[in-house]
């Protein structure tokens, strides 16, 4: 097949097939009928990844390489952020974060077992885990209906004098939570922000006259790339900051904690592979082999990073059409909530949200029962999804913790949380939704409340 051809040659034909084939094979768009399914999300590609994926895979380099750091440097790039750094999730990007916030290097910033970190119950576990397995403690605080983010009449009365050290949430669904109020919170109490911007990547808030993406305002963000999320690269997630000493830790974190800097297949860049004295080992030990932090292997692989960057080139599109489907759902279901029987989702003042999903809460004392409704719905083949945990101090991973009231802390009786657990549930708004399927789900909603 590949006789005469030089191996340049024989790449160009390899991916000028890879590209017809998604062509023919893949993305075959099907008029929409109502009773169809309908995905509350889904990737939304053409041969360009594909095309990417099979580059990096005929490479196989495999682990991280020039197709992450042309991610890394596009992404950043995008949300005017001085340094990224993929990883494999998330959840890895969460994990990744809170463990920066435990250095050494922060001084008297670091964050130790026994210190609080103020977070909310009402959203995906992930957000909370790391602070519970490092030994730190969550304080929870209830979060408001319509918007979904944190109460920030909360925050001081979760605050506890030298014990606090950071504030940790997401955006929920890809509503901005009250940026201003928060970041003035931990301003005056010098504790860290980490935005958890998994469900909000493309979301905008205006502060200081300044309109940021979300996941910079804090100290550190985070994102994820999972299938359902605003772009895909399969697995993958993102951490970044514009601090280079959170940066350092962040890099470390993600590379099994070790203290050389050296990308993958890289060594002794800096001259002093051999010549340096750490901890208590001897003098010249390689530094390669030297962990300043309990770190992890966090890191994407190059192919995934490849679907990234093509991805990328397409997300400022999705992000509006998100804007544009989340809008004419609200349009088409403002007549119920005018009724009094559904409470809509509202943008808090000074965010542009690019939104992950369209969250309703059904008003159970007018009679309108939301178990009922999404079964409704689902028959009807429109695909629904809780606000993920609901309240996640509810669930079995908290028995242990609830029974021996050890390991956390609640402010107040987080009402609205539970609310949310029993009334809430949300469907898509991704950018492969036609206007057909859109009508459809207002017309079942209705019909369904």
């Amino acid at each position: 097949m590949f006789e005469q051809m030089t191996e340049k040659e024989a790449k160009e034909q390899i991916l000028s097939a890879v590209a017809e084939y998604c062509d023919r094979y893949h993305n075959i768009k099907k008029e929409f009928k109502p009773g169809d399914r309908i995905s509350y999300a889904s990737r939304v590609y053409d041969h360009e990844e594909m095309v990417n994926l099979v580059d990096s895979a005929l490479e196989f380099w495999l682990t991280s390489g020039r197709y992450t750091d042309e991610f890394e440097k596009l992404l950043g790039e995008y949300l005017g952020v001085k340094f990224v750094s993929l990883v494999n999730s998330g959840s890895s990007a969460n994990l990744c974060a809170f463990m920066a916030l435990t250095s050494p290097l922060l001084g008297d910033r670091q964050i130790k077992r026994g210190d609080e970190v103020i977070t909310v119950a009402a959203g995906f576990p992930t957000t909370v885990t790391p602070i519970i397995q490092y030994g730190a403690v969550p304080v929870f605080v209830d979060v408001t209906i319509g918007q979904y983010n944190v109460d920030v009449t909360l925050l001081e009365e979760a605050y506890s004098e030298g014990k606090t050290k950071a504030v940790m949430l997401a955006h929920t669904l890809g509503n901005p939570f009250d940026l201003k109020s928060v970041k003035e919170f931990c301003d005056k109490h010098n504790i860290w922000l980490v935005e958890d911007n998994c469900d909000a990547l493309g979301s905008q808030y205006t502060i200081d006259g300044v309109k940021k993406f979300t996941g910079t305002i804090g100290d550190i963000g985070t994102s994820s790339f999972y299938p359902p999320h605003h772009m895909t690269m399969g697995e993958g997630g993102a951490v970044y900051t514009n601090n280079p000493l959170l940066n350092k830790a962040i890099r470390s974190m993600r590379d099994w904690g070790r203290d050389c800097v050296c990308p993958s297949g890289k060594d002794n860049l800096c001259g002093h592979r051999f010549d340096g004295q750490f901890g208590e080992l001897p003098v010249g030990y390689d530094h390669k082999y030297v962990y300043s932090h309990f770190g992890y292997n966090l890191k994407a692989t190059d192919m995934q990073a490849a679907i990234g960057c093509a991805q990328l080139k397409k997300f400022p599109s999705f992000v509006e059409r998100r804007k544009e489907n989340y809008k004419r759902l609200f349009e088409g279901l403002k007549k119920l909530e005018n009724e009094g029987k559904l409470i809509l989702p509202r943008p808090c003042e000074n965010a542009d949200p690019s939104w992950f999903g369209f969250l309703m809460t059904c008003n159970s004392e007018a009679g309108v029962s939301r178990n009922e409704v999404v079964k409704k719905l689902e028959q009807a083949g429109i695909q629904t999804r809780m606000l993920f945990s609901g309240n996640l101090i509810k669930h079995p991973c908290f028995d242990q913790m609830r029974e021996s009231r050890e390991g956390y802390r609640v402010i107040g009786d987080l009402k609205n949380t539970d609310r949310i657990m029993n009334d809430s549930f949300w469907i898509g708004v991704y950018p492969g939704m036609t206007v057909e399927m859109i009508d459809y789900m207002i017309n079942q909603i209705i019909e369904a409340i």
